[in-house]
């Protein structure tokens, strides 16, 4: 790939691809906390999210641009989503909702049952779709991932970047933690958009295991090719950061009790206040980066047990 010829500029590391922009913006570690909101229920946290949505469709004009969050943690909102496409009640809304994927497992099939989009189609259902201004997924089908990718971030910046990044929280060994699919150690920096990461069995092991939890319905085939996936496509901490607003949710500590540590590590650990510190710590635990969003909602269940 010849990124002359692009906005974007390719970064290496350890094996990592990283996307950032041509002019870079300097990194700011102003750390502004986490105070979650605790709900009783994951039906709850759902409409504290539309809720959310409602909110930034009321503050601006024109196109909303969202990325949506896969897995446990928003399947209460798609569902709300899902039911208000069937009715004619939130029409002008969903005219104006631009939605892209945040993350992605690759090379595979864009029909496999374990991708994201898949599972959005399932339980948003086509009505949903059929009334968005725009759907734009991370291409996962492609022998050339990267040019892929760049049209992808290409068509995310044209429009705007994101008003909600709608985000969740993975665990990690030794309590760290990922937010989109941004692992400790893959050297992600404040001003990377995208990057393209060497998976891990741990990722798909984690993967395949929230979608069953999910209730998607797994095919032997579908999940022999979800398990000879090579990369992660995600957004980096710049789409983060640049987002207007960050709305995260946390509900599956029930299938995945590793999150009731990391999350509280993220609760709890300050960011130093040297750069080159905060940096490393960063690097670490990318759970943390959502600490320096100046505008961020994390909504939760008790089962975090905080």
């Amino acid at each position: 790939m010849n990124s002359n010829n692009t906005q974007f500029i390719q970064n290496k590391d350890n094996n990592t691809i990283w996307l950032s922009h041509i002019k870079k913006t300097e990194f700011n570690s102003n750390d502004f906390g986490i105070i979650p909101t605790v709900f009783n229920s994951e039906a709850e946290v759902g409409l504290a999210m539309l809720n959310e949505l409602y909110l930034t469709a009321k503050s601006k004009e024109g196109d909303i641009n969202i990325a949506l969050l896969g897995g446990r943690g928003a399947q209460e909102l798609h569902r709300l989503l899902g039911e208000l496409a069937k009715t004619t009640q939130q029409d002008e809304l969903l005219a104006r909702l631009n939605v892209f994927t945040q993350d992605a497992l690759a090379p595979m099939g864009m029909n496999n049952s374990l991708s994201f989009v898949r599972d959005f189609e399932r339980i948003l259902g086509d009505a949903f779709f059929k009334k968005i201004k725009s759907f734009t997924p991370m291409r996962t089908d492609t022998n050339d991932l990267e040019s892929s990718l760049i049209e992808y971030l290409t068509q995310l910046e044209k429009l705007g970047g994101l008003d909600i990044f709608f985000i969740g929280h993975g665990p990690e060994e030794n309590q760290a933690s990922h937010l989109a699919y941004i692992k400790p150690f893959s050297g992600a920096q404040s001003h990377h958009v995208a990057g393209i990461i060497p998976i891990s069995s741990s990722i798909l092991e984690h993967h395949i295991s929230k979608f069953k939890a999910g209730g998607s319905l797994v095919n032997e085939s579908d999940e022999k090719e979800c398990r000879s996936a090579e990369y992660i496509l995600t957004l980096g901490p710049a789409a983060i950061l640049q987002a207007k607003k960050v709305v995260q949710s946390v509900v599956d500590a029930d299938t995945a009790p590793a999150k009731i540590q990391t999350y509280a590590k993220v609760l709890h650990t300050q960011l130093s206040s040297n750069k080159e510190e905060a940096v490393l710590q960063l690097n670490a635990n990318p759970g943390l980066w959502i600490r320096l969003h100046p505008n961020t909602k994390s909504f939760i269940l008790p089962n975090l047990s905080l």
